[in-house]
C-alpha cells in the first residue's frame, strides 16, 4: 500500500473517532458582552443589575428592565457609582 494513502487513511480514521471539542472559538471567548452602553437610565425602570468581570473586557454593568429587556449601562454614571460605593460599606 502506498505510504501517502496509508497516511490519509490514518488521518481520516483519527478525525472520525476523535471526541468533539467543547472549546469555544477564541473570538467568542474574548468578546465583551457590552459593546455599547447607555449613559442615562432612570433607576425606576430597572428590575435587577448584573455585574460582569472578565479578564479581556472592562467592568460591565447590565440592567434588566421591567420590560425584560437587557441594557448595558455606563459604569461611570453617578447614581451607579453611589450605589456601588454604598454596597461596599
Amino acid at each position: 500500500m502506498d505510504v501517502k494513502l496509508l497516511a490519509v487513511v490514518a488521518v481520516l480514521t483519527v478525525a472520525t473517532y476523535a471526541p468533539p471539542s467543547q472549546a469555544k472559538p477564541i473570538s467568542l471567548v474574548e468578546r465583551c458582552y457590552c459593546r455599547s452602553t447607555v449613559n442615562s437610565l432612570p433607576r425606576g425602570i430597572i428590575r435587577e443589575l448584573k455585574f460582569i468581570h472578565t479578564p479581556n473586557c472592562p467592568f460591565q454593568v447590565v440592567a434588566k428592565l421591567k420590560t425584560n429587556k437587557e441594557v448595558c449601562i455606563n459604569p461611570e454614571i453617578r447614581w451607579l457609582q453611589q450605589y456601588l460605593k454604598n454596597a461596599r460599606q
